[in-house]
């Protein structure tokens, strides 16, 4: 009499009519609040545009010799007195035409990003370092801390931002690049600590914090690996938006001849408003260049805020 067989689909349903025993669907890993913003900003225009700008810049900061062959502080009154843009020479020393001391416009354009991204950058870390620690100390441990640091920071509040770095720099014979990094920093670090603050509170409740405190971790462990990761989203938008913030600041003090000494975008606006009638060119390419560095990181930030803020999904 011949054997039977049965198949294995036959054995499988044989052994498990009701889909017991069959193995478990792979279960869907679950995504973090990075991921999801990741994914988001990935197909979000306005932060890939604002990526590329600001790689752009960063390049250009970074490798200026690539962009101009001109040194910024190179002076010839008698050969480029006010000399008009050659538009054809793309790329040339008098491509953007020369200024009223015979120096090349393009060239202290390119070399003048370097400065203001220099500046914007290390106040935006100093800032974010300094608010941020003391906010999280506030929000994390409340009580007199946390009212002493509030009266600390609303005591800053209280003074005008731009003023306050006019009176410091004012004090200064010389002002580079990290003196008025200081300055802004100083009188800057206000909002970020607020945000974290607030931050921190919403945080500190949560279980898997009260959970560490349970199982006896340490204060330190719990505010870097428990606390400031799931705190620092807001953090950040405010770091980014305010970079921009904090170019505009550099720019504009250099325009009132508080800022920095050397090739700067406010530096050469303030020098081009004198022969604004004759050649505005000279005032207008480091207005452009201000404005699109600026514009970039407001852009760069607004898309950031749009991705971590589930609101908005």
């Amino acid at each position: 009499m011949p054997e039977l067989t049965t198949t294995s689909a036959e054995k499988t349903a044989t052994a498990a009519p009701d889909g017991q025993g069959l193995p478990d669907p792979k279960p869907e890993k679950a995504r973090s609040l990075w991921g999801d913003a990741w994914r988001d900003l990935r197909g979000n225009w306005i932060f890939i545009v604002s990526s590329l700008l600001i790689l752009l810049l960063l390049v250009i900061a970074f490798f200026p010799g690539l962009f101009s062959s001109a040194s910024p502080d190179a002076k010839d009154l008698a050969a480029h007195y006010l000399k008009k843009p050659e538009y054809g020479h793309l790329f040339g020393p008098d491509w953007l035409g020369y200024d009223a001391q015979g120096r090349s416009v393009y060239a202290r354009a390119v070399y003048g990003t370097r400065a203001s991204l220099m500046v914007g950058g290390g106040t935006t870390l100093a800032v974010t370092v300094l608010g941020g620690l003391m906010g999280m100390l506030a929000g994390y441990f409340g009580g007199w801390i946390d009212a002493v640091l509030s009266r600390i920071t609303d005591m800053f509040f209280g003074i005008p931002f731009l003023l306050g770095a006019m009176v410091m720099l004012n004090s200064f014979t010389e002002r580079s690049i990290p003196i008025v990094i200081l300055a802004l920093t100083f009188l800057g670090w206000t909002q970020t600590a607020r945000v974290m603050r607030g931050s921190v509170i919403t945080v500190k409740s949560q279980d898997y914090v009260q959970a560490a405190k349970a199982l006896g971790a340490s204060t330190s462990r719990i505010l870097f690996r428990h606390v400031l990761p799931n705190a620092i989203a807001p953090v950040i938008v405010v770091a980014t938006i305010s970079l921009g913030v904090y170019i505009g600041a550099e720019a504009t003090l250099s325009y009132l001849g508080l800022g920095l000494d050397g090739a700067s975008w406010g530096n050469d606006i303030s020098d081009g408003q004198n022969q604004i009638r004759v050649a505005a060119y000279i005032m207008l390419y480091p207005s452009i260049m201000l404005s699109i560095t600026v514009l970039a990181f407001i852009m760069l930030g607004e898309a950031v805020r749009n991705a971590l803020d589930p609101k908005q999904r």
